[in-house]
């Protein structure tokens, strides 16, 4: 007879019953803990994920109140609110066993029991626990997506030759369920395209969640990916699901991967090696099954020469590589991205009749765009508050001309370190054309180290 998969404690100070549950239970249940002393609770249930709590309302000698036992299943109700309680006694009543209800029990067992009403009991039980922690899950993804949505979103816009490669990739690797690593600079649209591969996958319908790791600090790194239980730290007030768990059976996208130090891509690489996480201040792994998707401005593969990023970590992430042209090399796009955003901001400003003078295309393909898309987008939003009339010309695009900057700024009026440093790598940028070679070797730092200072500074 194979048996349920299923965790359960049994707290009782009677020895003989716990031996009696323990071999009756262990011949129907892959997991069976006992223990007499009821103060272990917290420490139990703190260690190990439980499916359900069975629990003796009296502990002390001659005491039948049941007193005790409702103090403890209030306990267990705070620590492990999805965990089901079967409550059991000896002295049973109607008012006990609904005040247990009221707080929280699922069931009422007397002593002694029957076999046949106890495995019922227990089975039924299990399914009320089990549907208690898919609710919990589901709110858990509903937070995360409601928290998803916020983020800005535009459609994939590209006719150039560089763009219907990547449109070809997306098309190939979408159905699969390959990892996938999107290489680009800042403002590209890496998001867009990982959105793109998860709306064409067979994940489709399930979730999808989004983690910048270049915004979580180390310290919380493992809380945010892989979860945490109730008092596993200060802050932890519950039991709180990671993002690989809420991402498990859709897709899962790692935004600025090349940040992360190597101690937390050794923590990565097991997860994704075992597919399995655990939460913070537990004990037990959690299978997780997810498409994994991750981006990056930085040069891996310089990075792995130099010792910051890990060879097997870019193996793990990158079965099928796509790199995103920047916005320079794909200027047949300019035009058709700069109507998409007209008519965004003119909804959204209340100026529907505008439109662009063919005579601004000129300078618009001529530009640089260092921040890509990102830049475009805010020039044409800017120009709209801005405009007077019906018609944006070339004068209504406040485009930077970063040599020009430079001989009227001079050297900046500031001692703020960060400010200083800025200018400095914009310098170096402008004086190399771009070349992030040359301009990491005048400024004394490695091509990895640059990248990540632009990056910090948007540049």
């Amino acid at each position: 007879m194979s048996k349920q998969v299923a965790r359960i404690l049994i707290i009782d100070d009677e020895e003989d019953i716990l031996l009696s549950l323990r071999l009756l239970l262990s011949r129907h249940f892959s997991e069976v803990v006992t223990e007499s002393n009821p103060y272990q609770l917290p420490r139990l249930l703190r260690g190990k994920t439980f499916d359900l709590v069975m629990l003796d309302m009296n502990f002390r000698t001659g005491d039948t109140s049941g007193n005790e036992g409702m103090r403890w299943l209030e306990k267990i109700t705070e620590l492990s609110p999805e965990t089901g309680v079967i409550m059991m006694t000896a002295y049973a009543d109607v008012k006990t066993a609904v005040e247990a209800v009221k707080v929280g029990a699922i069931d009422f067992l007397e002593k002694p029991w029957r076999n046949e009403r106890l495995l019922t009991t227990i089975k039924a039980g299990l399914e009320l626990s089990q549907s208690r922690r898919k609710v919990q899950q589901l709110t858990d993804q509903q937070q995360m997506l409601a928290n998803d949505l916020e983020q800005p979103f535009s459609e994939i816009i590209g006719e150039s030759p560089a763009m219907q490669r990547v449109f070809t990739l997306v098309e190939k690797v979408a159905k699969t369920d390959a990892n996938v690593l999107i290489l680009g600079e800042n403002g590209t649209g890496k998001e867009v395209i990982a959105r793109a591969i998860h709306r064409q996958s067979l994940r489709k319908e399930k979730v999808f969640i989004t983690v910048d790791l270049g915004a979580i600090p180390e310290s919380l790194f493992e809380s945010e990916l892989f979860g945490h239980k109730k008092g596993a730290f200060t802050d932890a007030k519950a039991d709180r699901a990671g993002r690989f768990e809420v991402a498990s059976t859709g897709t899962l996208f790692l935004d600025e991967i090349g940040n992360l130090s190597q101690p937390l891509q050794s923590k990565l690489l097991s997860a994704l090696q075992t597919r399995q996480v655990t939460r913070v201040g537990a004990n037990d792994p959690i299978d997780i099954d997810i498409r994994l998707i991750s981006a990056t401005n930085m040069p891996l593969y310089d990075m792995i020469s130099e010792g910051s990023f890990r060879q097997d970590v870019l193996y793990r992430i990158n079965t099928v590589e796509i790199k995103l042209p920047p916005l320079r090399e794909r200027q047949e796009d300019i035009p058709l991205l700069v109507e998409y955003f007209l008519a965004e901001y003119a909804r959204k400003y209340q100026k529907e009749n505008l439109e662009i003078a063919k005579a601004a295309y000129p300078l618009l393909r001529s530009y640089a765009w260092p921040g890509n898309i990102r830049e475009l987008r805010h020039a044409v939003e800017r120009a709209v508050i801005l405009a007077d009339g019906n018609q944006l010309t070339a004068s209504d695009f406040i485009l930077q001309s970063p040599s020009a900057n430079s001989k009227s700024k001079g050297e900046p009026h500031t001692v703020n370190l960060e400010e200083l440093e800025r200018w400095a790598v914009q310098k170096a940028l402008t004086k190399n054309a771009g070349n992030i070679s040359k301009a990491a070797e005048d400024l004394g730092l490695t091509r990895a180290a640059l990248y990540r200072r632009m990056a910090k500074y948007e540049l």
